[in-house]
Formats: structure tokens, C-alpha cells, sequence
């Protein structure tokens, strides 16, 4: 049992040393397991370098995991797999409840408890305090060691309330997925899944107090575990605030304090110096060393690698990315799946690269989450239920029917919203049983009283065809009802107007013009809305509701939901945010944006605590 640390700058070889390592314990057919440990959005591309580095269709005897995978492995063999996990949705749907149930008692929330994101907000804030391991009695004896008239002593009582009230109702019936690692960390004590394992830890930056628990209960089984850290030295050679390598340097003490407690013997570390991924551009390479350098040294010569160009707007600044794209693939015999695009503000890019680069004839992908609250199914079942919330309101009827899947052609919809329009209709007049006999002309003429008429029983036929399923639904659900009673009556409504038919048939179509993303969006929002009504009855079953709180639940759990996208084809421009985008594997990259305070960005969002608070509580 042994910890080995690899370190080197960026580009220094080190995932490199570890692929290399690892093809030659598969060589050497040990028979011990071998674990490639990396973060959970790599895990893709970590699978990929390996299969290459070994130059094998696959990797049987080496598993690929992040943390949250390794957990499930665990539950797998020591139990606890089929432990019904709640999803962020369910857990923002109970975080909801219990804001409604003791908001009387808040005095620092008291004017924000009811505001939307906030249940977003505390529910970060919760998973943040168990990947911290804070838990609801460590909060309490903070709060106890402050001063009554420290302002932050009411605030956190409140956070605490909260938490102590979720933690209460989560572990009668469920388990939080934030709680994975925590729970997996005690069980691997008694799991044999990683006796006598080689384990390498690559690619991160930092770890969560949860994740040093796992690691220290590795160590304790594991033959030997190596982790990469990217630092050109392990010493406090400078203060903190001006060495950019200073929180991998705390990675580093933690991690040997943890082998120390845990009488694990070290190995001398391994360093890696000079550049391997930028050994072809001299350019790159003293880039990647002098950026944060001070002081400072200049490369006194042209430069090939690296160009700068200032843009006028955000339209040229992509026109000339598109210009060069093109150059690059023509001159330089670049294929498109070469090149990236990368910026910090993707929202404010992705709708002129989609326009610029469908111009240029640039296949593209835009690597990014899309909020499903646009999706046409979300809002058909939002206005429906603001139709009866807001009384036939206009604007909710006719957000109702413009979303394309009631059934009613364009052109009906325009008429009725025409006559509505002239004639001021609102509320009951919807729903009366006479007929609408008003005419949409001021002055009506005798002459084309007959032509009005067949006008007026169209528009009656389109109300009739628009109010029945709404109504049926209304039947349904009219009083204080069962969350059970109401998602079975959402799912009976859109079974009425035949909306999984009209989903599949959009598929079909998006497919046959080549809109492969929108067909992968179509194919996943009807399982989303499924999942939560289902989540909804899991969670509040038995409990009844009015339409308009329930209505209010159902945009809190759907709010949790964002639809991913793959790449519909290989040769593509790869469109991405810094955040999400990580790859290794391109020739050319434009980094878009690239402006005073976008890039390092300064904008920060504390959420409920602000630094401040957290520097007391620390």
C-alpha cells in the first residue's frame, strides 16, 4: 500500500506517463484490477486515450470510472444499488414544501422565500454542505460559537432549519445522491472489489472533503494509487495569492497528511519537466510557462502559433472565425473535428455562430445544455394550467394554442385570435354553453349576413375542438386534489390531444430534413415530463393541492431539467463554453471573447453565502 505523486506543468507528459504505465500492467497480465480514476465529464475521452494508448478494440481488464461511478460499483457488491436515489427535480419539489411549511417562522428569508430560483438556490447550497460533509449538527455548533449580534448567526439558524427539515424527510423514504460518496467511502471497508488494485487519479484540480474520503479508504486497500497534480513544484516556493499553482500545492499536504494518518508509506514523487504537448511550438510552450509569470519574459520573435484580432462586434468577430476556419481546412489540410471554438459567454454567441457558420457552410456543434422550459410540450403544459389559473386569460389561451401541438392548423388559430381580439373575449365567455354570436364588424353589413354566419360557426367548431380536452381536464381536477389525481390527469389530457403520436411524428420529420439535434431534443422531453409526474407522485403522493400551488411544483421540478446533445456526425466544428469543453485532441482553437472581464471572468454568484460568511465560518 503505497501513494505515488506524478507532477508537471500543463502538457508535461504526465496523463501520457499514466496511459503508458497502464498499457504495460495490461502487458504484464498481473491478474490485479487496474482503475484510470478521472472527472466525470472526461470520462468519455479518458476511455478513448487509453483504447489508443494501448492500441486494443477495448479495455476489458481496466475500468475507466469518475467518483459517482466508483460508488455505484461499490453499492453493486456491498449493497445498497437499488435504494430508490431522488432526482434533483423531487428534491427541489420537497425543498418547496418545506419552505411553504415553516416560511412564518424566517425572518432574514422572509421576503425572498417565495421568489423563483431561491428554491434552486437552497438546494445547491444543501448539496454543497454534503460535499463539504457539513452536516445539520456540525452547522448548529457554528452557529452556536457565533455572537448573537453577528448578523450571520440568524441567517444560518434559518439554512439550518431548512436542511434539518430536508434531512428528516429525505432519509425516511430515499437517499440523495449527494450522500453517494459519503456512504460509499464507509462501505468500501468492507468491499474486496479494490484489494490489491493499481489505481491512477488523473486530471484533477482539486477534491471535495467526500472525495478525500474515498481516496483515503483506496489507500488503504489499493497496492498502490497515483495521483497527477499539475504544479511545477510541490514547495510554497511563493505567498499564495501570487502563485497560480498554490491550491494544487494544498491538494498535495492534504494528500499526504491522509497517507500519514493512514500509515501509508509514500513514494518520492515523480516530476515532469518541459513540454511534451507543445515540444512542436515554441510559441505555445512559453505561453504555458510566462503567463503567469512575474516578472515577466517576452518572446522576442513573429509569432506563427498564436494571432490576435480585434473585432468591431460580436458578428465580425465570428465572420472572421469562419473566415479562417474555412482557410485553415483549404490551405492546411485541416479536417473540421481539428478545430474548436471556445468562449466563456456561449449564450451570447450560439445564435450568430449557428447564422454565420450555416452561411459559410460549416458543419458545427454546439456543446450545450438546453433549457427544456422552451421546449414546446413544457409550455403547452404550463399555459394549459394558467388558462385556469388566470381565468381564460388571452394571453394564456393563445400561448396554449401556439404551441404547435393542439392539434389546430395555423390558420384557425389566426382566425379565432382575430374575432377574440375584436370582440374582447375573456373569462366565462369561453366556456358558456350558447354559442358566440357577436360580430367582429362594427357596423355589420345585411348583405353578407350569410358569410358571417358560416365565419361564426367555424369559429364555434374551433372553440368546441379547443375547450373539450380542457375542460375534461378541468372536471378532472376542479378543488384541492392529490398529486396523485393530478398527474394522472396531465397524462390523461395529453393522451386526449395525442401528444405522444404528434412527438413521434415531429421526430420523423426533424430526421428526414436532417435536424438531428432537434429529433434527439424531441425524443427526450416526453421521458423528462413522464419522469416528473412521476417524481411528483413519488414525493408528494398523498398530499393535495390547488392547480395554481401544483402548477408552481411542476415549473420546480421541470426547471431541474436540462436536455444534452451529441454530435449528429465525427468531422464537425466543436462550439463550446471553457467550462464544458475538454479536449486535447485539436490543431487549431479561437478563443472568443476574450475581453476585460469576461475572460477571466469577475463576475461571481455567492448564492445564500457570500465569501464572507464562509471565511467565518472556516
Amino acid at each position: 500500500m503505497s501513494l505515488r505523486i506524478v507532477y508537471g506543468r500543463a502538457g508535461s507528459g504526465k496523463t501520457h506517463f499514466i496511459l503508458n504505465e497502464i498499457k504495460s500492467r495490461i502487458e504484464e497480465n498481473s491478474g490485479k484490477m487496474l482503475v484510470f480514476l478521472v472527472p466525470e465529464q472526461f470520462s468519455f475521452q479518458a476511455e478513448k486515450n487509453l483504447i489508443s494508448a494501448t492500441k486494443a478494440g477495448g479495455i476489458l481488464k481496466t475500468e475507466v470510472l469518475s467518483f459517482q461511478r466508483m460508488a455505484y460499483r461499490v453499492f453493486n457488491e456491498t449493497g445498497g444499488i437499488t435504494y430508490p436515489h431522488i432526482h434533483p427535480a423531487g428534491k427541489s419539489m420537497i425543498i418547496y414544501q418545506i419552505l411553504n411549511k415553516i416560511n412564518d417562522k424566517f425572518k432574514v428569508f422572509s421576503g425572498t422565500c417565495e421568489r423563483e430560483g431561491f428554491v434552486n438556490t437552497i438546494s445547491t447550497l444543501i448539496t454543497e454542505l454534503k460535499r463539504y460533509s457539513v452536516t445539520p449538527q456540525q452547522l448548529k455548533d457554528a452557529i452556536d460559537a457565533l455572537t448573537e449580534d453577528n448578523p450571520l448567526k440568524e441567517k444560518l439558524t434559518e439554512i439550518n432549519l431548512v436542511y434539518c427539515e430536508f434531512e428528516s424527510l429525505i432519509t425516511k423514504r430515499y437517499r440523495d445522491s449527494d450522500d453517494d460518496l459519503t456512504l460509499a467511502a464507509k462501505k468500501i471497508a468492507t468491499s474486496s472489489l479494490y484489494d490489491g488494485a493499481q489505481i491512477w487519479i488523473d486530471s484533477f484540480i482539486s477534491f471535495t472533503p467526500q472525495e478525500y474520503k474515498m481516496i483515503g479508504e483506496l489507500l488503504k486497500k489499493a497496492d498502490r494509487v497515483t495521483i497527477s497534480l499539475c504544479t511545477d513544484t510541490l514547495e510554497n516556493s511563493t505567498a499564495s495569492g501570487a502563485d497560480v499553482f498554490a491550491p494544487v500545492k494544498n491538494v498535495y499536504k492534504k494528500l499526504i497528511k491522509l497517507a500519514q494518518e493512514n500509515s501509508i508509506s509514500i513514494e518520492n514523487p515523480i516530476l515532469f519537466e518541459g513540454s511534451v504537448r507543445f515540444r512542436e511550438s515554441e510559441e505555445l510552450a512559453h505561453l504555458e510557462k510566462t503567463l503567469y509569470a512575474f516578472p515577466y519574459k517576452a518572446l522576442n520573435k513573429k509569432t506563427e502559433d498564436i494571432s490576435l484580432f480585434a473585432a468591431m462586434n460580436i458578428f465580425s468577430e465570428i465572420e472572421a472565425t469562419a473566415s479562417e476556419i474555412i482557410r485553415l481546412c483549404r490551405d492546411h489540410n485541416m479536417r473540421f473535428r481539428d478545430i474548436t471554438v471556445v468562449t466563456r459567454n456561449l449564450p451570447a454567441y450560439e445564435k450568430l455562430v449557428e447564422i454565420i457558420f450555416s452561411d459559410y457552410e460549416i458543419p458545427y456543434f454546439i456543446d450545450r445544455k438546453v433549457d427544456i422550459n422552451n421546449h414546446p410540450l413544457v409550455r403547452l403544459l404550463q399555459s394549459m394550467m394558467d388558462i385556469f389559473i388566470d381565468n381564460w386569460s388571452y394571453e394564456a389561451v393563445f400561448r396554449y394554442l401556439k404551441t404547435g401541438l393542439t392539434g389546430i392548423d395555423q390558420s384557425s388559430i389566426d382566425k379565432l385570435e382575430n374575432y377574440v381580439l375584436a370582440c374582447g373575449i375573456r373569462g366565462s365567455y369561453w366556456t358558456r354553453e350558447k354559442p358566440w354570436d357577436m360580430s367582429s364588424e362594427l357596423i355589420p353589413k345585411d348583405r353578407l349576413l350569410d358569410e358571417n354566419q358560416r365565419e361564426l360557426d367555424e369559429i364555434n367548431d374551433i372553440r368546441s375542438i379547443i375547450i373539450t380536452p380542457l375542460l375534461d381536464f378541468r372536471n378532472k381536477t376542479k378543488g384541492r386534489r392529490t398529486a396523485v389525481e393530478l398527474c394522472t390527469g396531465i397524462y390523461d389530457f395529453l393522451c386526449d390531444l395525442g401528444i405522444p403520436v404528434t412527438i413521434e411524428k415531429s421526430i420523423d420529420n426533424f430526421r428526414e430534413l436532417g435536424e438531428l439535434n432537434l429529433a434527439n431534443e424531441y425524443s427526450q422531453v416526453w421521458n423528462i415530463v413522464m419522469e416528473v409526474l412521476d417524481q411528483t407522485v413519488e414525493v408528494m403522493g398523498d398530499e393535495t393541492f390547488g392547480l395554481e400551488r401544483f402548477s408552481k411544483i411542476l415549473k420546480i421540478g421541470l426547471a431541474e431539467y436540462k436536455i444534452g446533445t451529441i454530435p449528429a456526425a465525427l468531422d464537425q466544428v466543436l462550439v463550446g463554453s471553457v467550462e464544458r469543453s475538454r479536449s486535447h485532441e485539436i490543431k487549431a482553437m479561437f478563443l472568443l471573447g476574450v475581453n476585460d472581464g469576461v475572460f477571466p471572468s469577475t463576475a461571481l454568484i455567492e448564492g445564500v453565502l457570500s465569501d464572507q460568511d464562509r471565511s467565518v465560518l472556516n
